[in-house]
């Protein structure tokens, strides 16, 4: 999240914007305390199933461990996605 703030405000001069996406992909996240389970199984790995939710063009990586979910990646969603997931 820090790699996407800093890109957006620096790299392309729009700390506004930065913020903005910030605080979007950090609300999206604090939303799966209520129903994780509403975005569907991206792949399995290692015994668990990594889901996806897209905000904007970012892609929001979690898995859920004893009702706690736990975000694995946040990426923008142009890249291989599957390849960079499977890479961690």
């Amino acid at each position: 999240m820090e790699d996407i703030y800093d890109y957006i405000a620096v790299d392309l001069q729009s700390p506004e914007n930065a913020i903005g996406q910030y605080d979007r992909i950090a609300n999206a996240i604090l939303s799966l305390d209520v129903f994780p389970e509403k975005f569907r199984v991206f792949m399995e790995k290692e015994d668990s199933e990594i889901r996806r939710m897209v905000v904007d063009h970012y892609s929001v990586f979690y898995v859920i461990l004893d009702e706690k979910v736990v975000v694995t990646n946040v990426l923008y969603s142009a890249v291989n996605l599957e390849e960079k997931i499977r890479g961690n």
